[in-house]
């Protein structure tokens, strides 16, 4: 018994092996999320540069492969076919947000902008 399942009872360890078949498997999965991340106008790489402006590119890169991963579990177990959701789905989904962080970078820089509907 080692002293982490003595401190955590007896769980088993949450680390991956270290075998041919995961590297394989995560190499595959990180070529991939790579791909995403260089495509044009899709969901997965507007999600990429999202996250990478905040976290950094390679944070990015493994939420990118969590959502690969999440999007194949959903389209086996579901029995659907991949619909990319497209590059603007998080502006038309939260267009609030995105009025609220223009206008707060137009404020830092010295500008008072007044909001009136389109005519």
């Amino acid at each position: 018994m080692t002293a982490g399942s003595i401190f955590f009872g007896m769980l088993p360890s949450s680390r991956t092996q270290k075998d041919a078949a995961s590297n394989l498997g995560r190499f595959t999965l990180g070529s991939a999320a790579l791909a995403a991340s260089k495509s044009k106008n899709t969901y997965l790489a507007a999600r990429y540069r999202r996250i990478a402006a905040r976290r950094g590119r390679l944070r990015a890169i493994v939420a990118i492969e969590r959502s690969i991963l999440t999007s194949v579990w959903h389209m086996l177990t579901d029995d659907v076919a991949y619909r990319d959701l497209g590059a603007d789905h998080y502006q038309l989904s939260h267009p609030d947000q995105i009025k609220r962080r223009a206008l707060k970078q137009l404020r830092a820089l010295g500008l008072e902008v007044e909001l009136r509907p389109a005519s």
